[in-house]
């Protein structure tokens, strides 16, 4: 079992996370993060920090989320992501995003 990033992150692409993470588990498109699950050692440490709460342990994702576990999984097993490893300024739709979330 990994982390995943789940569709909360989509638009806000809010880095706290990665800083967290000691085994480099993060990668990035140009809209959200994603784990890769072969990486990530389920240590949790990502998860609090996230802003949006987008963050689960892949044991803990309700239904309508689970499918992010795949997504995460294919995306970084695929090659066309960069691994993000530093913090970096989220994106300009990120605060009115967690707005919309409630969060």
């Amino acid at each position: 079992m990994a982390y995943v990033v789940t569709d909360a992150c989509t638009d806000c692409k809010y880095t706290d996370c990665v800083t967290q993470c000691p085994v480099s588990a993060f990668y990035e498109d140009e809209r959200m993060v994603y784990i890769h699950p072969d990486v990530c050692i389920c240590c949790g440490a990502c998860a609090p920090v996230c802003p949006v709460n987008a963050i689960f342990d892949e044991g803990d994702l309700a239904d309508e989320v689970r499918p992010w576990a795949g997504i995460n999984a294919e995306r970084t097993r695929g090659g066309d992501l960069l691994q993000i490893t530093a913090s970096r300024a989220p994106l300009p739709t990120a605060e009115e995003k967690r707005a919309r979330l409630g969060v």
